[in-house]
């Protein structure tokens, strides 16, 4: 028996295709209106809405900030702005993929994608990676060249600005997406959010480098840039980390232990077969496996199953589909799965 959490949205309408590249283009990002009023009340959809809202402002941000900071970076020469700068402009580049995954997953399933599309934020996670590895290669780069050939800073006063422009423009753009990312349940957009927040820690390292050069020490530029460029680094390496983990499906151990906690306190529950959780971008997907009495009825075991689903939305709030298979319980020998035992794999406890 499998009981499972889905939605389905009857296609009303009659959609006519023209052909061409322009058509393919749009299609991709198309999301079907199949029933306006079924699809709104889908939390799923309010979070993808969400998203892409956040996402966008966060790129207006961005962009004025580094506007600004270019303009000074212009007129001051400074090494360690431009890597602040350049570092704030990977970060809107960052945002883009993520943006193009939160639109591709409105989309509904098809025949091919039958899990949808939330899976293209996971891979949105490989750009940003890249991005800010890239990023971390000019810094050093442009850091090296000041260092065997010092400029002085010109205009420290707008440097010392920019720096704080800086800071208070990835500020803001860090408290609006990890407020909205936890709320909505995206991982991807929480560490977004932490990095720009990092971005804006060492937008405040620059003010170092304004005041060594107005205490006759140039070289302090060139030395802040590479210590924003390590900086760099770790959050790369933190990003690779955390992109690597959604890829492998793999899940917070306390979730699990969560959603454990929720199945265990059913006292029809015989066993906890098996419990598996992953992430496809923002929404968490379950599978569970129960035994139960091997007497009771269809509709029975339909209910148990329907009790476990509820409680588990309520309590793993994080979660979006679960899908509950009912076994009959038997304390010795198991005749129910006499064809297809020797297909299951063995068990195995679950460990960190």
């Amino acid at each position: 028996m499998q009981i499972h959490h889905e939605h389905n949205h009857q296609d009303d309408h009659t959609h006519h295709h023209d052909d061409g590249i322009i058509q393919k283009v749009k299609s991709l990002f198309h999301f079907h209106s199949h029933d306006r009023r079924h699809v709104a009340a889908d939390a799923a959809f309010s979070n993808n809405q969400e998203g892409i809202r956040t996402i966008w402002i966060a790129l207006t941000i961005l962009l004025i900030t580094s506007i600004l900071q270019i303009v000074i970076v212009y007129f001051s020469k400074s090494v360690s702005l431009l890597a602040d700068t350049t570092h704030n402009i990977g970060d809107g580049l960052n945002s883009i993929p993520l943006l193009i995954a939160f639109y591709l997953a409105r989309r509904l399933p098809t025949r091919r994608y039958n899990y949808g599309f939330g899976r293209a934020e996971d891979i949105a996670g490989i750009f940003i990676v890249l991005s800010i590895a890239v990023s971390a290669g000019i810094v050093f780069w442009e850091s090296f060249q000041r260092l065997i050939d010092p400029q002085p800073i010109l205009n420290l006063g707008w440097v010392a600005a920019a720096s704080v422009i800086g800071f208070f423009g990835n500020e803001w753009v860090a408290i609006i997406q990890i407020r909205v990312g936890r709320r909505i349940g995206s991982a991807a957009m929480v560490a977004d959010g932490l990095h720009a927040r990092t971005d804006g820690l060492t937008s405040l390292a620059v003010l170092i480098a304004a005041g060594g050069a107005w205490l006759g020490f140039p070289i302090v530029d060139p030395i802040i840039g590479f210590l924003i460029g390590i900086t760099i680094l770790f959050i790369t390496w933190d990003s690779m980390k955390a992109v690597w983990y959604r890829l492998m499906d793999a899940i917070e151990p306390e979730i699990l232990t969560r959603a454990e906690h929720v199945i265990g306190h059913h006292a029809e529950i015989k066993e906890l077969k098996r419990l598996r959780m992953r992430w496809v971008g923002h929404q968490l997907h379950a599978e569970v496996c129960i035994a139960v009495d091997a007497n009771v009825s269809t509709m029975e075991g339909h209910a148990i199953a329907e009790e476990i689903r509820h409680d588990l939305f309520h309590e793993v709030v994080e979660l979006t589909e679960i899908v509950v298979h009912v076994d009959p319980w038997f304390e010795d020998d198991d005749p129910a799965h006499v064809l297809t035992r020797q297909h299951e794999p063995v068990p195995q406890l679950l460990t960190t």
